[in-house]
């Protein structure tokens, strides 16, 4: 589908000016690029050079970013600087199921492996418990 322009000629539909825009804040935005990226707010800070308490104050909308760190957020997060500052232009990747599939696999795998690790521990504190209790 395309739309005219005001020149006469013809622009696509995913022109930024006739897209509608994201209306959450740019603290919003910023905070759902980080988590398509899969980055915690301790990473994206590390990576661009800030606190995460900077970080923080940002996604929470009580400060925003100098022009030099837009500009970086946008590279590291692969968003457009439109879309990061007004709602416009290239968002980020959506997770597909697939892949949310795969990280709630990782993560369940995960917690049985400490699960595992935990019932070793508590069964070497009550063999040590044990022992104590024998000498009293």
């Amino acid at each position: 589908m395309t739309d005219p322009d005001l020149s006469g000629g013809a622009t696509t539909s995913s022109d930024i000016y006739f897209d509608t825009p994201d209306m959450d804040t740019i603290g919003g935005r910023l905070s759902r690029a980080r988590d398509a990226t899969g980055m915690t707010p301790a990473q994206l800070a590390r990576r661009i050079g800030v606190k995460t308490s900077t970080l923080n104050a940002w996604e929470s909308d009580r400060s925003e970013p100098r022009a030099n760190k837009l500009t970086m957020l946008a590279g590291v997060l692969n968003v457009s600087l439109s879309w990061l500052l007004y709602g416009v232009g290239s968002a980020p990747e959506e997770n597909t199921g697939v892949e949310l599939v795969n990280v709630v696999t990782g993560h369940l795998e995960k917690m049985k492996r400490l699960r595992e690790e935990t019932a070793q521990v508590i069964s070497r504190l009550e063999s040590e418990l044990e022992r104590y209790r024998a000498r009293i």
